[in-house]
């Protein structure tokens, strides 16, 4: 019992630190990306018809690529960045690939709701395109971001059970290892019930922020 406490133990940690850390790439990357799909846009502050085309294009071929294949695809360039494609560290690099294009629609799409008065009476007062953005358009989507953040965490938790088929370390890893191909379900059953109460408590913890941002704004 004690060796299976600490299976679930150190993949649990596995999947957090993937999570993790693929959530912070995919923030850093996908917002300023769902800002650029924005404010390129036909009709906004920086409008730049190419680079909206090629930004739009790249992102919707990447959400196109079902997870399990661009682990696949991946797995030369994941070699090249962190040197091998096996294990925890080398699991984020899909991860984050797959996190940045979805975290950059929905930043995009939470942009999109600050309504266009805001923007043009921030004009007319003579705001530049870096104020209209970083006093305008972020502080009022900000709660709209954080849940489009949410929603990307919760994703990653299932792509990295996903991740362990191909050896990606974390929970999926280990229900794929024992409790598939060892025949013990009561690890499969452990391995869900953990994935559950991490979905549950992020989603918590999401909602709990979302709500104190827009009751201090």
């Amino acid at each position: 019992m004690s060796e299976t406490i600490n299976l679930l133990l150190v993949s649990s940690w596995q999947t957090i630190y993937m999570v993790l850390v693929s959530v912070c790439i995919a923030t850093v990357f996908g917002i300023p990306l769902g800002i650029l799909l924005l404010i390129t846009d036909k009709g906004h502050i920086l409008q730049n018809g190419p680079l909206n085309k090629v930004l739009g294009t790249i992102v919707n071929i990447f959400r196109s690529v079902p997870f399990i294949i661009l682990l696949i695809v991946l797995i030369p360039f994941t070699r090249f960045l962190v040197g091998t494609s096996i294990g925890t560290t080398a699991a984020i690099v899909p991860l984050s690939i797959a996190a940045i294009p979805f975290m950059g629609r929905l930043t995009e799409t939470s942009l999109r709701e600050v309504g266009r008065g805001i923007i043009e009476a921030a004009q007319a007062m003579g705001a530049s395109p870096l104020q209209i953005i970083t006093k305008v358009l972020v502080p009022e989507a900000l709660p709209s971001i954080v849940s489009g953040i949410t929603i990307t965490t919760i994703n990653l938790v299932g792509y990295s059970a996903m991740a362990g088929v191909i050896g990606g370390g974390g929970l999926g890893d280990l229900a794929v290892r024992y409790g598939y191909q060892r025949f013990m379900p009561d690890i499969m059953l452990y391995t869900v019930i953990i994935l559950v109460v991490m979905v549950q408590l992020t989603q918590m913890l999401g909602d709990f922020t979302v709500k104190q941002i827009s009751r201090n704004r």
